[in-house]
């Protein structure tokens, strides 16, 4: 009966594509969303429709009139539900299928709802058995059965990225960005239908510096505060709030994962230039410097150093120490190594670049200085606080380390010292 039902028939193929690919079956998959696409298409496959009143019915109606486990406790099911019922990002009924099908797949709980609602007489009339999947018996066994072997398949799905299926199954690439308390971001804000847009990222700011935030990107969580139909003003009074706190933001990307613009964005793009007629794309930061491209870790642009190697400076660890201990590393005969160097919003990092081996993680409250020796225009170094088991006692260290460029250089101390300042409280 399944191969003369071209849905079913789809679905079979879908699910061994899945079962073939990667395991666990994550947001990247190219196989995920059309399966979604294909189980929610046989769920509204002959869904009949009230003959009167405003709402279209759609499955998730069905889905939130299931009944409870027999003894009243919450079940997967019933806790899958709720959770869906309760999603501040999904505001339709669409939107909330769509959620409830991600969190059934990851929960494996997608074949439960169905086989309740073939108990459930009164749900079960939602369905034209003449037309429909769900409501014919000859052709739920089979469906069942291939939601059987889709719970064999484990799912590591982003469930928090959700704030697009009212729109679209296609997901935008979303990404995390923490800073420390500042007096200002930076970021200028417009809103558009109930979404915050960055439109400018201002020169010299805490999100320029941070290299993260891109004009045209969309904030949708600050600290775990859903901004999805946020009211005008929404994202300034939750930062206020969060005066003097670390900052967590949950980012949405303009650009999506081939380079081009998230299609379900274009609409809203296109209401912003109308307000704003100078709002451009930002394609990277501004205060990227030439040479080697950077490298990409968790959406932070990460420098492309030689780390030339480390001395020991003895108790005192000022500035004037650079003089004589760049030139004591320099001389030294030792290879330099490649390395990945992040300078975040409360240390820095320096990973070796092909084996990724952290070399070195410094809190700014460990640094006691930063800086260049004069006549080395691409070469920088910093004093951190020795490691208590360093077997000379010395109370600093010099790390050494050569840009790709003066350019590249000066920002790099820049943007060291500016950590310095932003760390202060924590000192």
């Amino acid at each position: 009966m399944a191969g003369k039902e071209p849905l079913l028939s789809a679905l079979k193929g879908g699910v061994l594509r899945l079962r073939e690919g990667e395991r666990p079956c994550t947001d990247a998959s190219p196989h995920l969303a059309s399966l979604c696409q294909l189980l929610e298409s046989i769920l509204r496959r002959g869904l009949r429709q009230p003959a009167w009143g405003f709402r279209r019915r759609d499955y998730w109606h069905w889905l939130e009139q299931l009944p409870a486990g027999d003894d009243g406790r919450p079940t997967p099911l019933s806790i899958s539900i709720q959770q869906a019922g309760s999603c501040e990002k999904a505001r339709t009924a669409q939107g909330r299928g769509r959620y409830f099908l991600r969190v059934a797949l990851q929960g494996k709980v997608l074949a439960a709802a169905v086989r309740q609602l073939a108990r459930t007489p009164r749900l079960l009339e939602f369905y034209d058995p003449a037309s429909s999947i769900l409501g014919n018996e000859g052709l739920l066994e089979p469906f069942l059965s291939l939601l059987l072997v889709v719970t064999e398949v484990d799912f590591s799905l982003d469930l928090q990225n959700c704030s697009f299926l009212d729109e679209s199954w296609l997901l935008p690439v979303c990404i995390t960005y923490e800073t420390v308390p500042c007096r200002a971001l930076g970021m200028v804000l417009r809103y558009v239908d109930g979404r915050v847009f960055v439109t400018e990222v201002l020169p010299e700011s805490q999100a320029e510096v941070d290299e993260v935030v891109l004009a045209g990107d969309i904030l949708d969580e600050i600290n775990g505060c859903s901004l999805r139909n946020a009211y005008s003003g929404q994202a300034g009074a939750v930062l206020q709030k969060l005066k003097g706190e670390p900052l967590r933001f949950r980012l949405l990307r303009w650009r999506w994962h081939d380079g081009g613009v998230y299609e379900p964005l274009l609409p809203y793009l296109k209401v912003l230039k109308e307000k704003e007629p100078r709002f451009q794309l930002q394609h990277g930061p501004r205060r990227g410097g030439e040479g080697e491209p950077r490298g990409l870790q968790g959406g932070r642009l990460l420098y492309n150093l030689r780390y030339l190697g480390r001395t020991c400076v003895g108790k005192y660890g000022g500035k004037e120490v650079l003089d004589w201990a760049i030139p004591a590393v320099l001389e030294r005969p030792s290879a330099a190594r490649e390395v990945l160097f992040d300078v975040k919003e409360a240390e820095v990092l320096a990973r070796e670049k092909t084996s990724s081996k952290l070399l070195c993680r410094c809190p700014y409250p460990a640094i006691s200085c930063v800086g260049r020796r004069v006549g080395s225009s691409s070469v920088f170094a910093f004093c951190v606080a020795a490691s208590p088991e360093s077997p000379d006692g010395s109370a600093f260290d010099c790390l050494v380390f050569a840009a790709r460029s003066e350019q590249e250089c000066e920002e790099i101390v820049g943007r060291m010292a500016a950590g310095f300042r932003r760390t202060a409280w924590s000192v």
